[in-house]
């Protein structure tokens, strides 16, 4: 039942694949995969094999692989991908020896599989549990932990009918379990795993300290903050910017002057502030959709960072981030943020901002996000679902200096208390 629903997956890929170019790129490049390992796999290598459904859980499991790689050199890192999503844009990772598609889980492709790769271990991040490639490995001894899971009751493990097809029995084909809260582990205690199964929370609590340990230092952008308040608007969607401009626009002034700490020195305060500037690093950065902030920000400077000297990026109110990956090393230079995607199709990535020690602000969208409820439950995080909303709590938090602080801490602590998930999973395996 279950080969058979994957069959007709791979049918119905094959037809979208005829008209949606995402369905394009994931039919050829499961095609594909066993070309690469083919060509690429060593005989007599020893693989460790990480697989991540997309890009988030590649974050998740990053810490672990290059933990792996700094200290057992004599593995070699085969990391698969489901989704285009991670596969095209860490496809030329060099934190991993082979980076492809993991084939359909078919009985065929299974076996196709091994042939080519014998891995020492498998790691599976967050979620993703094949069927196929799961009884292959408890069949062969090969080990396989799932890192950073959460369960939930309306999983099909938990539901009446999970017996069927083999769903709950494929949980027994996992050697351990490192789980990120303690519902999960009490839902795994109702199947009867109770010695496997360990909570350590999020590793991504600890790629997000790696992430701020290694930030680089951006020039331009540190001339740009340098004496002015900052907001950064990191992952923006049209909803949270026409929040966001409208306040900017009328926040210009000096009002917060003198009155919201840095994060770095949460108990000094920033009496040289001028007045306010905005960061803006939209999720889409197409012409049509920078054009159309830059006319939300008429009567601003306005400057996108391709664009940015050293000269003319002082001179400036704004600054449009109009390229990728330089987020998380410039929320470092903000005293707020908001992490769009709040108004639709879900929060982003907050702790990469709240890593900084800075208040955040998020869209109502945010029930299915564990960092976002946690956020906002230590009071680090601040839901906002209307321009009232927006305007009452960023005034606050850049006009009293004692919100501020506690805000900012509480983002602080969070992320420090949650981190060491790498450590006490890597001590498990290979100690």
């Amino acid at each position: 039942m279950y080969s058979f629903a994957i069959y007709l997956y791979m049918l119905a890929v094959g037809i979208a694949a005829l008209f949606n170019k995402r369905a394009r790129k994931l039919a050829i490049g499961h095609q594909y995969a066993f070309v690469r390992l083919k060509r690429l796999v060593e005989k007599d290598a020893r693989y460790i094999w990480f697989h991540a459904a997309s890009l988030g859980e590649f974050e998740q499991g990053r810490p672990l692989m290059e933990r792996l790689r700094r200290e057992h050199p004599e593995y070699k890192i085969l990391l698969t991908f489901f989704s285009p999503s991670g596969y095209e844009v860490r496809k030329d990772w060099e934190g991993a020896d082979i980076v492809c598609y993991l084939p359909l889980d078919t009985p065929t492709n299974v076996r196709i599989f091994f042939h080519y790769v014998k891995p020492e271990m498998l790691f599976l991040i967050k979620y993703e549990f094949w069927h196929n490639y799961l009884q292959a490995c408890r069949r062969r001894g090969i080990p396989v932990y799932s890192v950073s899971s959460i369960f939930r009751p309306g999983q099909i493990f938990f539901r009446w009918y999970g017996r069927l097809g083999g769903y709950r029995r494929v949980l027994n084909c996992i050697t351990y379990f490192f789980v990120q809260n303690q519902q999960s582990k009490d839902l795994l205690a109702t199947l009867g795993h109770t010695d496997n199964v360990t909570i350590v929370g999020d590793t991504r609590f600890d790629r997000v300290l790696d992430i701020r340990r290694a930030a680089k230092p951006l020039p331009l952008v540190e001339r740009f903050a340098k004496d002015y308040i900052v907001f950064v608007a990191g992952s923006s969607w049209p909803p949270d910017e026409a929040l966001l401009i409208p306040w900017f626009k009328s926040s210009r002034v000096q009002k917060f002057k003198g009155s919201t700490p840095q994060p770095s020195t949460l108990n000094s305060q920033l009496s040289t502030l001028n007045s306010l500037r905005l960061i803006i690093a939209p999720h889409q950065i197409g012409e049509d959709h920078l054009r159309a902030i830059e006319q939300a920000l008429q009567g601003c400077r306005v400057l996108r960072y391709s664009k940015a000297t050293e000269d003319n990026v002082a001179e400036a109110d704004v600054l449009i981030i109009d390229c990728f990956g330089l987020l998380s090393s410039i929320y470092r230079y903000g005293q707020l943020a908001m992490v769009g995607g709040g108004f639709g199709v879900g929060i982003h990535n907050i702790p990469e901002a709240a890593v900084y020690g800075i208040p955040v602000l998020i869209g109502p969208n945010n029930q299915n996000f564990r960092e976002a409820r946690h956020l906002l439950d230590v009071g680090a995080c601040f839901e906002v679902h209307d321009t009232a909303d927006f305007n009452r709590i960023a005034d606050n938090l850049l006009s009293d200096a004692d919100a501020y602080r506690r805000a900012a801490d509480a983002a602080h602590s969070y992320i420090a208390d949650n981190s060491g998930a790498t450590d006490t999973i890597y001590a498990h395996v290979f100690s």
